[in-house]
């Protein structure tokens, strides 16, 4: 976080209580160098509230869901 976009703005940006807070936080993920690592730490940490990565709590949620999909079963 220390060279991400967010280090330019309050916390509570990324707390958003409404939809259009979101898309204010995901706007300014867009550009940010980090947000493929911002991600994947969400997602290996399961964090289920806030912008992370410039994803939403429902599309981590998805994302979380197609590649347990992906995962073959070992079963057998």
């Amino acid at each position: 976080m220390a060279t991400g976009n967010c280090n330019n703005h309050p916390p509570a940006v990324f707390f958003p209580s409404d939809g259009v807070g979101v898309e204010v936080a995901k706007k300014i993920c867009e550009t940010c160098p980090v947000a493929g690592p911002c991600l994947e730490y969400a997602l290996s940490q399961r964090i289920d509230h806030g912008v992370w990565g410039g994803t939403s709590e429902r599309q981590r949620r998805r994302i979380l869901r197609a590649r347990r999909a992906e995962v073959p079963s070992t079963v057998g």
